[in-house]
């Protein structure tokens, strides 16, 4: 009889506890997405084309359950699971998908004009917010998260700015069910704007809050959409780095004001000098590079290319289940009239901003 070392069965043990964990939620995102694919199975069989992805019918279903059921501890770590770890995984298997062609497309004007475009659109939404009476603060934080990468945006300037957690909570109650209403309303762009697939890609890449939510907005448009949707959002995400640099050198005075108190989820980030690069570089971004220049020099081959594919779609439905189950629609409510209409205006005046870059660069 051979006995198991004590490392191997703690590692069993911690493996079994997580699946645990993770399980009852991860089953729930499975579920979803297997309704939201059968759903859009009927669709082509009845009506000859799906009018709506799964992608998105996993978002409205998730959402759906969200609004008719609070989901306890039980539930939520599956639920987050799916809605990070998955669709980071998905993105990263997307890089594959992304070949030079692509990127030499892009062109060095377009990767000028996302860098011009998140600046210009972070001073007018500032400018928005103080206008309605923001605080600095909040005024600053929206404003990153509306025109870089919502949430991620605003937990890496809150230690910055010395944000304190009541300004944080605020300014992120909107992008969960924002973000879900622009994967959802974009596409309809396409026939009222006349837009090309490239145009409406770069157009979902520059306004749209979060990555994956780019795969969802861009699905209906084709993989061409995915792919330069997905490209200039990542550029866009890459100018986080920039963008903290700036506030740390513009904002040291909010830091230093003692009028208000620090709250606890700014309390909890690392002190602006500590900033670890992963905060502003996320793996998943590095990875889609890696897969990207994988892709690029011949090293996958062609016949993993459509199976990592579909295990990237499959991935993408699954993550935006779990969105949907993660958005209490209610939550839009508690940001406030003024937090509420400087996003959308901001959101606005950033939609503006793309589509004029997009006729200045002729993009066909």
């Amino acid at each position: 009889m051979t006995l198991e070392s004590p490392d191997r069965t703690g590692l069993i043990a911690r493996t079994a506890w997580g699946a645990k964990r993770i399980g009852p939620g991860l089953l729930l995102c499975l579920a979803v997405s297997v309704v939201a694919l059968a759903a859009e199975h009927l669709e082509a069989l009845f009506f000859g084309r799906a009018w709506l992805e799964a992608l998105v019918l996993a978002i409205l279903l998730g959402t759906a359950i969200r609004t008719l059921w609070k989901p306890d501890s039980r539930w939520r770590s599956g639920i987050s699971f799916s809605a990070k770890t998955l669709l980071e995984i998905a993105v990263v298997l997307l890089g594959a998908s992304l070949s030079a062609a692509t990127v030499a497309a892009t062109g060095g004007p377009l990767l000028l004009g996302i860098a011009a475009v998140v600046f210009l659109a972070i001073g007018l939404s500032y400018g928005i917010g103080r206008l309605l009476g923001l605080s600095k603060r909040m005024a600053i934080l929206v404003a990153c998260g509306n025109s870089i990468c919502g949430n991620s945006a605003i937990a890496a300037t809150a230690p910055v700015i010395g944000a304190d957690g009541e300004d944080v909570a605020a300014s992120i109650a909107f992008t969960a069910v924002l973000g879900v209403v622009v994967v959802l309303g974009l596409p309809l762009l396409i026939p009222m704007l006349g837009l090309s697939v490239h145009q409406f890609g770069i157009l979902s890449g520059l306004t749209v809050y979060a990555v994956p939510q780019v795969l969802a907005a861009t699905a209906p448009a084709g993989a061409a959409a995915i792919q330069i949707g997905t490209l200039v959002k990542l550029v866009r995400v890459l100018m986080l780095g920039p963008v903290i640099l700036v506030l740390s050198l513009l904002s040291s005075h909010l830091r230093e004001e003692t009028g208000k108190p620090t709250g606890q989820i700014a309390a909890e980030r690392p002190a602006p000098h500590q900033l670890g690069i992963h905060r502003l570089v996320p793996w998943f971004i590095v990875g889609f590079v890696v897969m990207a220049a994988f892709r690029s020099a011949g090293l996958i081959p062609a016949v993993l290319l459509p199976p990592l594919a579909t295990i990237a779609n499959v991935l993408t439905i699954v993550s935006m289940a779990a969105l949907g189950l993660s958005v209490d629609i209610r939550s839009f409510a508690k940001a406030g009239p003024r937090v509420t209409a400087t996003v959308v205006l901001s959101l606005l005046a950033l939609g503006a901003i793309s589509l004029g870059l997009i006729r200045l660069l002729a993009v066909p």
